[in-house]
């Protein structure tokens, strides 16, 4: 009898933290909605929320635990590489790369269906190993590759489609921001994390270059014709362009790949070579430097005060217990490793219509990771799923970063774009079903360290 009734307290102990887990949860919601529909910046937005849960739902004072979480997360020596990186990135923005790297890959790709169609995707592919933003490649590949594409006679929606679902590799080929951030958050090797894009990265620029075959094979009366007849001495001529960013390439990548410097200190050899290349095409100046330096500044600031919030309110969620409690649901509902990377992958897909890539992965890691470990899922393997599922969330409406650049640059619709690009989006989708079933894809290179 006594055992029946510890049996039946026990359950309703569970359904009264249940319930008031689900109040607490409710009420963080939609104080967070209220924050961001009102205005404020989302960095400022998460601390608000965090400080909210803390004050009402711990005793722990929320005005010290906030002071020192801030201070730690800003002053990670970690997060060094990201700042450098950014600044990388501007500088190049502001170079004679992007026209460069054309004219080394026209005269290889006229062979292949589609032609002119591939410098879309291999220019995206070589700048996002120099770049680590998603934006920055597009805006960067899209400057040269629209006008170039569109006086020639390509189709305006291959043009911008391709442009759009490419230009996502910025942030799978290494170095990437998403991925610093994601390593600092899961406590996970950056190098290794920088490494395990490679492969997956490849693989998605393959795809992409497959499906402008297969598309080019089907309408060949919408592809222009071969604009000229080079000989190979010409071509290897032409490739000299490409020099350059594969220098920065092997500078950057190769120093981390053989142990020589670690993510930061690589990103202090990208800084350097990208200051070199820019004062040998002669785009460096003063003027180029300060837009450059200021352009880093502000955006890295807008990253760190993204993080230091998301750092403190993993903090208040840790002291209210919604992890620990959120990771035992799950556990009980005995989900299969596959259906719950399923149900997450609509989880980041949703969340990314309304926040970017940043914001989704430092807003949720606290809570998702504990339940991700308690499945047994690689935390290696499950850091470039994020990064694949927020490459997805950068070309789908209303806040797809990449939508709104190239609206910028088009002057098209939002839709119109939208539609365009989403062909790529379901062979991300594809790219995911492959790195589930082939998980060495991911883990093999990283194991070789």
């Amino acid at each position: 009898m006594n055992g029946g009734l510890s049996g039946a307290a026990c359950v309703n102990m569970h359904r009264v933290r249940a319930m008031n887990d689900l109040l607490i949860t409710a009420l963080l919601i939609v104080s967070l909605f209220a924050l961001l529909g009102s205005g404020v910046w989302i960095g400022l937005t998460l601390a608000g929320v965090a400080w909210i849960g803390m004050e009402l739902f711990s005793t722990r004072s929320a005005g010290d635990a906030m002071a020192l979480t801030i201070w730690g997360s800003a002053s990670s020596w970690t997060l060094t590489a990201l700042p450098l990186f950014v600044w990388m990135g501007e500088i190049l923005f502001r170079t004679k790369l992007s026209e460069s790297m054309f004219r080394g890959l026209a005269p290889w790709v006229n062979f292949l269906p589609g032609r002119l169609l591939h410098t879309n995707i291999l220019g995206s592919t070589i700048f996002a190993a120099v770049s680590g933003s998603s934006a920055a490649t597009c805006a960067t590949i899209g400057k040269m590759s629209i006008p170039e594409l569109t006086q020639r006679g390509y189709p305006a929606d291959k043009i911008v489609g391709s442009l759009g679902g490419a230009s996502t590799l910025g942030l799978l080929i290494p170095p990437s921001i998403i991925m610093i951030v994601y390593g600092v958050a899961a406590e996970v090797s950056i190098a290794k994390l920088f490494v395990a894009g490679v492969v997956p990265g490849l693989m998605l620029a393959c795809l992409f270059s497959g499906y402008l075959m297969v598309w080019a094979l089907r309408n060949p009366d919408q592809v222009p014709r071969h604009d000229d007849h080079m000989s190979l001495r010409k071509k290897l001529r032409e490739s000299r362009h490409l020099i350059p960013v594969v220098l920065l390439i092997g500078g950057v990548i190769g120093t981390i790949y053989t142990g020589i410097a670690t993510a930061t200190e690589a990103a202090a050899v990208g800084v350097v070579g990208a200051v070199l290349l820019s004062a040998v095409q002669g785009s460096l100046n003063w003027a180029t430097f300060r837009e450059a330096l200021m352009g880093a500044t502000r955006l890295y600031c807008m990253i760190a005060l993204i993080l230091t919030g998301a750092a403190f309110l993993t903090l208040s969620m840790g002291y209210i217990g919604l992890p620990r409690h959120l990771a035992e649901y799950v556990t009980a509902l005995q989900l299969s490793p596959a259906v719950l990377i399923v149900a997450l992958a609509f989880f980041y897909m949703l969340l990314g219509c309304f926040l970017d890539g940043i914001s989704m992965i430092v807003l949720t890691m606290g809570v998702i990771l504990p339940t991700v470990t308690a499945a047994g899922i690689d935390l290696l393997w499950f850091g470039v799923f994020v990064v694949i599922v927020v490459e997805m969330a950068q070309i789908t409406p209303p806040v797809g970063f990449n939508l709104f650049v190239l609206q910028s640059m088009t002057q098209r619709e939002i839709t119109w774009i939208a539609r365009v690009c989403m062909p790529y989006f379901f062979i991300m989708a594809l790219a995911l079903a492959l790195l589930w079933w082939f998980p060495g894809l991911v883990t093999w290179l990283p194991s070789r360290m």
